[in-house]
């Protein structure tokens, strides 16, 4: 499920999926996809993927009162959930890794899923060399690129997932776009953020 995607009915609300398992794997069946392409983009582990795809959607599970349809997409909310669980899940690792010296842990997966991840991380490469290009930018511009550029969202859901004003970021975007206009492989990207 990409940008635009449709919304479960607003009088049923987003937290019918804690309690009706059907509900449940409706939502995960139209949104897994768009979340694995999400999470393919930002790390390149087959296994790190498959972990944090699940991490993800137990966390919507957790947090499926926050969303409100109001304040936009459920794909909006479910990639602030996403950027969420992987800026928790580098922080935990940079910890693990100052305690240990290795990450270790990793559990293992069939020949046909780590094909399938690898395949998905393989196409997902260009996205990643765009948010390589765009490292340098302060983190606030960067992440607001990252969601517009990357991740196809509107500058309005972009700024539901970052929790900031609409106004603060279109001014984030404009610097955001002079300071990469010379990053190659982000001219085509660029162009979809208009």
């Amino acid at each position: 499920m990409t940008k635009g995607a449709s919304v479960l009915p607003e009088h049923r609300g987003l937290t019918d999926i804690v309690q009706d398992p059907e509900a449940f794997e409706t939502f995960y069946r139209r949104h897994v996809e768009a979340v694995t392409r999400f999470l393919a983009r930002r790390v390149p582990d087959p296994h790190a993927v498959a972990d944090l795809t699940a991490e993800v959607f137990l966390a919507v599970l957790d947090s499926a009162h926050t969303y409100r349809p109001g304040k936009g997409s459920e794909i909006a909310w479910l990639y602030g959930v996403a950027r969420n669980t992987v800026l928790a899940e580098r922080r935990r690792s940079a910890r693990e890794m100052r305690a240990t010296g290795r990450i270790a842990g990793r559990r293992l997966l069939e020949a046909d899923d780590i094909s399938r991840l690898e395949d998905r991380i393989d196409a997902e490469s260009p996205a990643r060399r765009a948010l390589e290009a765009m490292a340098a930018l302060p983190e606030g511009d960067r992440a607001l690129l990252e969601l517009v550029a990357v991740d196809g969202l509107s500058p309005a859901e972009a700024a539901t997932v970052l929790g900031i004003r609409q106004g603060t970021a279109r001014v984030r975007l404009h610097r955001a776009r002079r300071a990469v206009k010379q990053a190659p492989g982000l001219i085509p990207l660029m162009e979809g953020t208009k």
